[in-house]
């Protein structure tokens, strides 16, 4: 879910002073954005992360945008957007330079639809894709050459239909858009009415994009498929299931997916509030990782085998509370988690041969994160 009722605590960001970015393979950035409700001159900040140490020291912060809750980067580093969370969403486009590590605005345009809460853009940097949760649709928008957002040139397409669970799908909550590994489809996994939808994506076209064959594949009802990722080998496709805790595995060949398994979040016995958030897969492909809200608030492990199949591994506290999103360091040594309600980033260490995680002892202060990417310094 995308609307939460809690108290924000104002802590802020921890601004300590500036530091020059080493321009060696030791670093990267790390940005992260979130809800700005009680810090509304905040924004998007910009940390330097060691990936020896697993430090993070600010370096800036961007802000007017509102509830700025998730961003995507294009794969040159170059540019980076944002979805501004509200009523009447919009879409900030963003150039990032990599020498001062700051974020310059370049324009903003329309979501399409109401509380956006993901965004994700194509290899080729063509288009951004937005998951627009509040009204249940769906946008594309044109990427102009130089990085901007073509206000003129926005798809929308509204799904419709509910599920079982009356307080959460009532109607349908499109969660997230992630294009396939071949830039020929998008995938997109709508909570309100139980279903991961496929669409043919045509960079070339006014409409980029359009329904597949098969448009969807339906999950367990009461599931609420949230966040997907895709297997490095790009065969398997993996979903978390917010309103029930489970993770579906399924196998996924040009734009098609059949269903392999499903596996618990839970441990034997929980009968408490689920509210799983996001998953990623470590980049050797070996581990599968997903995070659980509410009462629970840890990352669970798992070890996929080589048919794509799930097999749990381990639990990691998260230290804090509401892991809503997490990032996985490209080298694989750490794993940095947004604690959205406890108002920090914290940072793991991550066994690269059994796949479990350790808290390193370091975080950051920042008021309430829901995203977090990172950009290559070279």
């Amino acid at each position: 879910m995308c609307v939460f009722k809690f108290s924000v605590i104002l802590c802020g960001y921890i601004l300590s002073a500036t530091v020059g970015i080493s321009q060696s393979t030791g670093h990267r950035y790390l940005l992260v954005s979130g809800y700005t409700k009680a810090l509304p001159d905040k924004g998007i900040a910009v940390y330097d992360f060691n990936t020896q140490t697993g430090e993070l020291k600010f370096h800036s912060v961007t802000g007017g945008i509102e509830n700025p809750s998730y961003l995507a980067v294009s794969r040159n580093g170059k540019y980076v957007y944002a979805v501004s969370e509200k009523n009447k969403g919009t879409v900030v486009a963003y150039r990032f330079d990599r020498l001062s590590g700051k974020l310059d605005s370049i324009n903003q345009s329309s979501a399409g639809g109401r509380g956006p809460c993901y965004i994700s853009t194509d290899d080729a940097a063509t288009h951004v894709f937005i998951a627009n949760y509040s009204d249940g649709s769906l946008s594309a928008i044109k990427l102009n050459t130089n990085g901007s957002l073509d206000t003129a040139a926005i798809q929308t397409i509204q799904h419709a239909g509910s599920s079982i669970n009356k307080d959460n799908q009532s109607g349908p909550h499109v969660h997230s858009m992630v294009p396939s590994p071949d830039n020929r489809y998008v995938l997109c996994a709508d909570l309100g009415i139980d279903r991961v939808y496929t669409y043919s994506f045509d960079a070339k076209s006014g409409s980029p994009l359009s329904e597949a064959a098969p448009a969807y594949i339906d999950v367990k009802p009461g599931s609420g498929p949230r966040h997907i990722c895709f297997h490095p080998n790009g065969k398997y496709v993996y979903v978390v299931n917010e309103l029930n805790g489970t993770v579906d595995a399924f196998s996924y060949n040009d734009g098609k997916l059949q269903y392999k398994q499903t596996i618990t979040m839970l441990p034997e016995g929980f009968n408490g509030i689920i509210e799983a958030a996001d998953i990623h897969i470590s980049p050797d492909g070996k581990f599968l990782y997903a995070s659980n809200r509410e009462e629970r608030n840890e990352i669970i492990i798992y070890s996929i085998g080589k048919d794509g199949t799930l097999r749990f591994a381990g639990r990691q506290s998260v230290m804090g509370a509401a892991p809503r999103n997490f990032v996985i360091d490209p080298s694989g040594k750490f794993v940095l988690v947004a604690n959205q309600n406890s108002n920090e980033v914290i940072v793991c260490r991550r066994n690269n041969k059994t796949g479990l995680l350790k808290y390193s002892g370091k975080k950051i202060s920042t008021a309430s994160p829901s995203c977090l990417k990172f950009i290559t310094v070279h």
